[in-house]
Formats: C-alpha cells, sequence, structure tokens
C-alpha cells in the first residue's frame, strides 16, 4: 500500500538516502527489527547501544514510509485529553502515560546529541487553543487536572492569544513550554547510519517479510523472494502495516493532509513560532521548518489511497482558509502539499510489547499523533524487557487492556 502521496517536504528538504541491499540468502542473527523508518532506527539505536545484536530490514528504501510524512510535533500531550483518558484507564496510569511522554522529547535529544546527529531537534512552547465552546469546557477540566499532577501549563486568554501571537482564536488556550519539533526523515537516515558505520548494524531494504512464525527456539521469518531468516527475537516496527502480523485488527486507519508554505521573512512568523493546535476533532496544527510553515489535519477514515489522494487539493483549500483565520497577519501560500495514511487507537495509546501467550515477537506500534515519542518509549520498554529488566511502562501500553 502506499502510505503517502504528493510531494513529502522532508524527502526534498534532505538527500534522499541511496541505499540499495535487498535480502538473496538465507539468515540467522538475534533480533530482526521490521521497519527501517523513525520507529525502527530509535529501535536500532537502543539494541545497538547496550550491545544486542539486531539486524533491520524494510520493503521499501530506508525511511520511506510514514516518516517520509511526518509533520514530526514532539508533545507530552496525546490525542486523548489527560480528563477524558483518566476515566478510560485510570488516573495513576493516565498520567504515567502522560509523564512519559514528557521525558521521552528529553530522552530523543540526548539520542541525538550522543550520536552527534543534528536533525534539525528545536525546543519549543505548544499552544492548544479553544476553537469553540465545548473546547472552552475541555481546556478548562485539562488545566485544572495538569496543574494537579503538576505538569507543564499555563492558562492564557483569547487577549493574550492575539497579542502575543498573533492568534486570532475563539476562546484562550494552554501553553506548554516543554514541547519539541524534529525532522523525522534525516533522524532516521542519519540514526541508522550512524550505527551502519559504529556497530556494523545490517540493513536489508527492498525485502518483504511474507510470514512470521514463533518457534521454541525464537522465530522464522520468511521473505517474499523465498530468503528464510532465523532469530531469537523479531520486533515489528512497520506502523499500521504490522497488522498482517497481528491476530486481531486494534487500530484505525486515518487519513491526513500536510502542506508546506512558499519560505517568508522570518519576522512575518507569530512569537517564538511555536507549535499549535486546536481541541477540535478532527484537529488542524502548524509549526515551522527554517522559514518556511507547515500546516497539517483535516483528517478523514481511511479508505482507499485512491480516495484518499482524491482529497488533497480540496483539503488544501480548506487547510489554507483555516489558517489565514487563525493566523490573519502571516503571509501563507502553499508551496508543496501531501497526503498519508496513519493509524489511530480509541484510547489515544500505542501498542508496545508481545502478544498475550507470545513471548518472540515484539510490537513497537506509536500509533497516534505522538508517533515520535511513543517510539522512543516502545524502544526503552522492549530494551528493558530484553534484559530482564522491569518497565511499570509495559502494562499501560500492553495488548493486554484490549481483550
Amino acid at each position: 500500500m502506499d502510505l503517502h502521496s504528493g510531494l513529502p517536504y522532508w524527502i526534498i528538504k534532505n538527500p534522499l538516502f541511496d541505499y540499495f541491499n535487498p535480502l538473496k540468502k538465507d539468515l540467522e542473527t538475534d533480533i530482526v527489527i521490521i521497519g527501517a523508518g523513525i520507529t525502527g532506527a530509535l529501535m536500532a539505536h537502543e539494541l545497538c547501544r547496550t550491545g544486542l545484536k539486531c539486524c533491520v530490514v524494510d520493503k521499501r528504501s530506508i525511511a520511506t514510509g510514514s516518516s517520509a510524512a511526518s509533520t514530526a510535533l514532539l508533545q507530552y500531550e496525546i490525542d486523548v485529553p489527560l480528563c477524558r483518558m483518566v476515566k478510560q484507564i485510570g488516573e495513576k496510569k493516565a498520567v504515567t502515560a502522560y509523564r512519559s511522554c514528557l521525558q521521552s522529547i528529553s530522552d530523543i535529544e540526548a539520542v541525538l546529541k550522543e550520536t552527534g546527529i543534528d536533525a534539525d531537534f528545536e525546543w519549543l512552547p505548544s499552544i492548544f487553543y479553544a476553537s469553540n465552546e465545548k473546547g472552552v469546557k475541555l481546556i478548562e477540566r485539562e488545566y485544572k487536572i495538569r496543574k494537579q499532577h503538576r505538569l507543564p501549563t499555563k492558562l492564557l486568554n483569547k487577549e493574550e492569544l492575539y497579542r502575543k501571537y498573533k492568534l486570532k482564536t475563539y476562546a484562550g488556550a494552554l501553553l506548554n513550554d516543554q514541547s519539541a519539533q524534529i525532522d523525522a526523515y534525516k533522524a532516521a537516515t542519519q540514526l541508522l547510519w550512524y550505527h551502519m558505520q559504529k556497530n556494523h548494524l545490517q540493513i536489508f531494504t527492498h525485502t518483504e517479510v511474507t510470514s512470521c512464525k514463533e518457534t521454541s527456539e525464537g522465530c522464522r521469518l520468511k521473505t517474499k523472494e523465498g530468503s528464510i531468516i532465523q532469530c531469537k527475537y523479531v520486533i515489528i516496527a512497520a506502523g499500521f502495516e504490522a497488522g498482517e502480523f497481528l491476530p486481531k485488527k486494534v487500530m484505525k486507519l486515518t487519513s491526513t493532509y500536510a502542506l508546506i508554505s512558499h519560505p517568508i521573512d522570518r519576522k512575518d512568523l507569530w512569537t517564538k513560532h511555536c507549535l499549535i493546535w486546536e481541541t477540535e476533532e478532527p484537529y488542524i496544527y502548524v509549526r515551522t521548518s527554517g522559514n518556511r510553515i507547515i500546516i497539517g489535519g483535516e483528517d478523514e477514515e481511511f479508505n482507499a489511497p485512491e480516495a484518499r489522494d482524491e482529497l488533497l487539493r480540496k483539503k488544501t483549500e480548506i487547510l489554507e482558509k483555516k489558517f489565514h483565520k487563525l493566523l490573519p497577519s502571516v503571509p501563507f501560500k502553499t508551496e508543496m502539499a501531501w497526503c498519508g495514511t496513519f493509524s489511530t487507537t480509541k484510547d489515544g495509546l500505542p501498542f508496545i510489547g508481545t502478544w498475550p501467550g507470545t513471548k518472540h515477537i515484539f510490537f513497537d506500534l506509536g500509533y497516534g499523533g505522538n508517533g515520535i515519542t511513543f517510539s522512543m518509549i516502545g524502544a526503552q520498554i522492549i530494551r528493558n524487557t530484553l534484559q530482564g529488566i522491569k518497565d511499570e511502562r509495559k502494562d499501560i501500553f500492553g495488548f493486554e487492556r484490549i481483550l
């Protein structure tokens, strides 16, 4: 399936990673990671840095799946607000999920510093604004519970938003000063290249795994071309395409749309070019990349790539209009537009760990708007599990919650 179409900005901004190495023979190894996007890259990093031998397999070129289309906002705020999540999974687990996301942003920064990779990581404030009266009530409840649990948050009124940030909104917003943004394509390709050089990480591209079976001693994989891979453990980091390795459907497919502007004078940007998103569902979100503006959102339930792609022009016009209404003094003219497919869950949380009853097949599925922060968490949990280290987050993000 085509995971995206149009012209994703990140593979125009960066040199396309020119690496071709399909698996042409049988292979024995300790750990196989299926997926060479940002999730697989973070997973490989956590394994390599702790001395665990692994390889990466992907049916595409490196990071040309969902990672190439990601708008890569890093926030501790999850798609399901904390005030709602506590009712779904309990207060302790919900707060731990939010705090884990907050910590993961610093952890991602630490990975990039440790490896010397410049993936345009930048700390920025984030504004979560009320789109309507329903949003006003949500903002009030959310502010109260975040303050109660000492999560970074500040309440701004409508006048402050316009005066300080040029935002013309229905009402007020929550501001948090501990968010960030990144170039996910650059981070994934450079992180994998780093470990190819430093730890002799093997990466097999254009190699599609068609079956994955658990055995008494580990796992046996078969590729489309007929090669057999024997290993102790498999870690599936293939986004929604991981569904073919799961016994039941655990996510909903969603189509999303994104635009990037022509370059503008940086003085015309809003204050601190902070991240912006709204209470409406589906929400729109705004970030920058250098002196360009990225808008995303207008999500639709996924039907097929063709139906998703046909809506691109219409969604571009809608997103442009919403931006001009929100930031009327900021110039915006679309230069590139793209659309993609991602997965969401009912509780806004990822699926990390083994399917109940199995021992050797792990899933690292950062579904939802927090895919990259969830991927960092998943890499840590799975690494800890393989090392026999207890991780309290395992129960929060595991499959047991839906069975």
